[in-house]
């Protein structure tokens, strides 16, 4: 009972990252159904910029958390403007291998700047551990600034869907762009947008784990980038909630998985739950079939 509920508060802490990049992912995709496979290089690159900020600037975490969100952000915009917005009349295999040229191009470039070696991050925040329940369920204060920030993020991404006037500019282009231009939305400036709220998002995924695991290498947001667009497909790709769920059900997923199986599993049982959701229910938990007229 108590290994279960351990389990879950770890699995809930690491869903939260997935959470976080697996927004972009859903996004990006519910505005120009573009699978964007850099989406998790932004990740990297915000770990790099709060690691620059508090090693080299002696920022502290919340400044350094801000300036990576605002400069992926920037990032965001930048890759959509001269990689993706030019193929927009292209084929989709197009835009897939520009996303892949795109996600390459930035580890090559992090490499080159920061070294291959992986860096330390940097104890932003005191260890301090909590004892729960007799001792039974320990929770860490990292965990729980990366349970809140993620919550709190959420909540301002739905904020802005759901009550900002780009909010519902996002909603109408990814309903029908086409219709959207007719009514007078800029449809460019809505997509640049997506970028850069899904950007900011994955950076924060990346500080939080640089804090967490104290670990960052130019590689390390080709895995999680892999999970968080299976947890993205798993609720409902293009389906911000469907985002959402899918990201803590997957960390959940994989930490009872190496908590009650072995950890050499977890890898194998993210991508069997995609082939599972593939096959079953295509469109994800919180997805819908929609029939095209003829």
């Amino acid at each position: 009972m108590w290994t279960f509920l351990q389990q879950l508060i770890n699995g809930i802490t690491l869903g939260s990252v997935y959470a976080l990049i697996a927004l972009g992912y859903t996004m990006v995709y519910g505005i120009i159904k573009l699978i964007n496979f850099a989406h998790g290089d932004v990740y990297m690159v915000g770990a790099y910029i709060a690691f620059i900020c508090v090693v080299y600037l002696h920022m502290g975490f919340l400044p350094a958390l801000i300036i990576s969100m605002v400069f992926c952000a920037l990032l965001g915009v930048i890759i959509e403007k001269l990689a993706y917005k030019p193929l927009r009349n292209s084929s989709r295999i197009s835009v897939l291998i520009t996303a892949i040229g795109v996600s390459l191009l930035l580890e090559n470039l992090m490499q080159i700047i920061m070294g291959a070696d992986s860096r330390v991050f940097p104890k932003v925040v005191a260890d301090n551990n909590y004892k729960l329940f007799n001792n039974h369920l320990l929770i860490s204060n990292k965990q729980i600034y990366m349970i809140i920030i993620t919550i709190i993020l959420m909540i301002l991404l739905n904020y802005v869907v759901k009550n900002t006037k780009m909010g519902k500019a996002m909603r109408a282009v990814a309903q029908d762009s086409d219709a959207a231009r007719l009514m007078g939305i800029n449809v460019d400036t809505t997509i640049s947008f997506t970028f850069a709220i899904g950007s900011a998002l994955a950076a924060a995924g990346g500080v939080l784990v640089g804090l967490y695991y104290v670990s960052i290498n130019p590689l390390m947001g080709v895995l999680p980038g892999l999970k968080a667009f299976v947890a993205a497909v798993f609720g409902g790709i293009g389906i911000i909630p469907g985002a959402m769920l899918g990201g803590f059900s997957l960390g959940i997923v994989e930490t009872l998985v190496s908590g009650y199986g072995s950890s050499m599993y977890k890898d194998a049982v993210a991508f069997a739950i995609l082939i599972l959701i593939l096959l079953v229910k295509p469109t994800g938990l919180l997805g819908k079939n929609i029939k095209e007229k003829v």
